[in-house]
């Protein structure tokens, strides 16, 4: 129920509502809306890189792993909540991005122990399922809670409570919506969830916590060298995957001209063709190997990528059909990385490693960002234009193919076996 919970934050207000309601005109001219959420984005990331491994080693440490969840949730259901205080006024744009940049480093903080947790609730023999049904529940909060903002608040003229879209009233209600729904749906996860006895460790600080990781990377690389390439590959290509959702419905708005219903209609349909591509190709693994899932999705990503930005000009259409497809690569991508991850792990190491999965790829999540930034700020000095928002698409196709030029050396275990039998 966590991921059913929790989700409002990741699909209603980074992704499909606030942030098209934060880059809308009513805050300033799209160049300088876009260009303060990447940037906003990206030092979100990089606080999330200094502060995962000390939180996450000390929740271990301390044995209050569901303690911390707890807090950290209700927080994040406040957080969610305060954005109806940000006003459509230009003046009101940095409280937004604080929020919201906020927000986000919370709700990464609060998944690093809600991960550690799953083995209370699954064993070796199912935890597959368990983690699959958890994504599951998630889509499915998701477009559950983006059609009931949209219908009962957004849409209509005058919605529920009266609530019209004067002052931006109606999006700023559905925030408060929001918190509610984070508050009340992830209560059922602290009455099965519990802090287990465990013989408490000293506390680390941030020197101690960082050496160990170095420490945990220098052992896997005597180990299994290409494991190490494995994390750095996937690490960038799963900051081009994060980027594609998080500034895809900013594009819609802002290039496209997609208004905020539209943008949700768009992301209801985006969650379901992700969830069903996710299963499908999630039968190809096991046929074509997590290796050719992952080239496959990612190449697909660039090129449908680039000719968005090709025919950024053809109006909602282009996006519809480019957008959408895009998004029935990006679930693929990332279970098929977890997938290789799992294949490649020596044996006894698993939470070693996946702990190094998640770091690695926190320590890079502001590069999309900062891309997508860097290259409107291109555009606007190549073409001398206003809005040149979908420019923002280039800097999320090179942080893909940069993830893309470093998995394809990197060996399968059966690629190795054959390398060592030649």
């Amino acid at each position: 129920m966590w991921d059913w919970g929790s989700q409002p934050f990741n699909t209603v207000i980074t992704t499909f509502v606030f942030s098209v309601y934060l880059t809308s005109s009513s805050f300033g001219p799209t160049n300088t809306t876009s260009t303060a959420l990447a940037i906003a984005t990206a030092l979100s990331g990089l606080f999330v890189a200094l502060l995962a491994p000390v939180l996450g080693q000390n929740s271990d440490r301390s044995g209050r792993t569901v303690r911390n969840l707890r807090v950290q949730t209700w927080v994040l259901a406040a957080v969610s909540a305060a954005l109806f205080l940000v006003q459509p006024d230009p003046s009101f744009l940095v409280l937004g991005l604080v929020l919201l940049g906020a927000g986000s480093i919370i709700s990464e903080i609060a998944s690093v122990n809600y991960n550690a947790s799953i083995e209370q609730v699954a064993s070796p023999s199912n935890v597959g399922r368990v983690s699959g049904f958890g994504w599951g529940m998630g889509y499915l909060g998701g477009i559950l809670v983006l059609l009931l903002l949209y219908f009962v608040f957004i849409q209509p003229e005058v919605g529920l409570f009266g609530v019209t879209d004067t002052d931006g009233l109606d999006i700023r209600v559905s925030m408060v919506v929001c918190g509610l729904w984070i508050l009340l749906f992830t209560l059922p996860t602290f009455f099965v969830l519990k802090d287990q006895p465990r013989e408490k460790a000293p506390r680390v600080g941030v020197a101690e916590s960082y050496r160990l990781v170095w420490a945990s990377l220098r052992s896997l690389w005597a180990r299994s060298p290409h494991t190490v390439y494995f994390l750095g590959a996937s690490a960038l290509f799963r900051d081009g995957l994060a980027g594609v959702f998080a500034f895809g419905a900013v594009l819609a708005a802002g290039t496209f001209g997609m208004s905020a219903g539209d943008v949700i209609i768009f992301g209801a349909a985006a969650n379901i063709v992700a969830g069903v591509a996710t299963m499908l190709f999630g039968l190809l693994d096991d046929v074509l190997g997590p290796k050719r899932v992952i080239l496959i999705s990612l190449v697909a990503l660039v090129v449908l990528g680039l000719a968005i930005f090709v025919l950024h000009d053809g109006g909602a259409t282009v996006f519809w059909t480019l957008g959408l497809a895009m998004t029935a690569f990006v679930g693929p991508a990332q279970a098929a990385s977890r997938s290789f991850l799992a294949r490649v792990i020596p044996e006894g190491h698993s939470g070693e490693i996946f702990g190094l999965y998640a770091t690695t790829g926190r320590v890079v999540s502001f590069l999309s960002p900062a891309a997508f930034a860097l290259f409107i700020w291109l555009g606007a000095v190549i073409t001398g234009d206003d809005n040149t928002q979908y420019w923002g698409i280039l800097g999320i196709a090179v942080v893909l193919m940069a993830g893309l030029a470093v998995l394809i050396p990197v060996k399968t275990p059966q690629e190795q076996v054959g390398s060592h039998q030649a």
